[in-house]
């Protein structure tokens, strides 16, 4: 079993890293990030400004935890991830979420299929980001946006040198106290500090076709919150719920079917 993925971020490794912290994922955030992890996703749910009836995609959503809100809200959410352990956490402590297996560089959506798409701390595991925001910019309704929560860099360089001590000294013994799988979190402290600044991802963004892109720092800087849209158009997206997207995509319908955790 790999316990540990690399920072090449093969999706297989990636998953199976994910699938053996799924138990405890949640438990452990709120640990690590000092209770800090439920302001930055109230700041997310806000940033999305969705309403009841639109439909969201939340992608890298694990066990729901960012899901949540939307289907409280009375909005239409799907979560998708490509851990199935993470999925089937999530499942069975809210079996009212639809929850979908998917990779975020080929979802299993139609074109102009959400409102609205989301991933919170996601988006550095996923090994071709750029495609992955391409991805997203294809299942997203002309006019609707992108919110992106994802760790960065702090903007005051003493902070940033007191964040990048807590990472990559702090935060190991405190993940072999509280986690399945220490090694796991020594991966998120390095992919972390391999990840590029919010001028950067903001760039990747204008690239991918997002327009009006936007970004805010949080505990400053130690994540930052990206917002973009998509350019309005003429002609709306294709109707219809989940399974009716999932219908839609191009390839066999049955093997998309199957990502769909019950």
């Amino acid at each position: 079993m790999v316990n540990r993925a690399s920072l090449d971020k093969r999706p297989d490794e990636v998953a199976t890293m994910f699938d053996d912290v799924a138990p405890k994922y949640d438990v452990v955030n709120d640990v690590l990030s000092l209770g800090q992890t439920r302001r930055w996703r109230r700041i997310v749910v806000d940033a999305m400004e969705t309403t009841r009836g639109q439909r969201v995609l939340d992608l890298a959503a694990g066990t729901g935890t960012s899901s949540e809100p939307y289907a409280d809200a009375g909005i239409d959410v799907v979560a998708c991830d490509f851990s199935l352990g993470m999925l089937k956490v999530g499942k069975r402590r809210r079996p009212d979420i639809d929850f979908i297996a998917g990779d975020a560089t080929n979802l299993p959506f139609a074109d102009n299929t959400f409102d609205a798409t989301t991933i919170s701390f996601g988006l550095r595991n996923v090994n071709e980001p750029k495609k992955a925001l391409q991805e997203m910019l294809r299942v997203t309704r002309p006019g609707g946006r992108l919110v992106i929560a994802e760790f960065s860099q702090p903007v005051v360089p003493l902070w940033r040198t007191m964040y990048t001590e807590y990472l990559m000294r702090a935060l190991p013994p405190i993940a072999r106290k509280v986690a399945s799988n220490p090694d796991a979190y020594v991966y998120l402290a390095e992919s972390i500090r391999a990840w590029p600044d919010q001028d950067h991802l903001a760039a990747w963004l204008e690239e991918s076709g997002w327009e009006k892109v936007t970004y805010r720092n949080l505990t400053g800087g130690i994540v930052a919150v990206h917002r973009a849209f998509k350019a309005p158009e003429s002609t709306a997206g294709a109707p219809g719920g989940t399974a009716a997207a999932i219908a839609a995509h191009k390839g066999p319908v049955a093997k998309l079917r199957r990502n769909i955790i019950r």
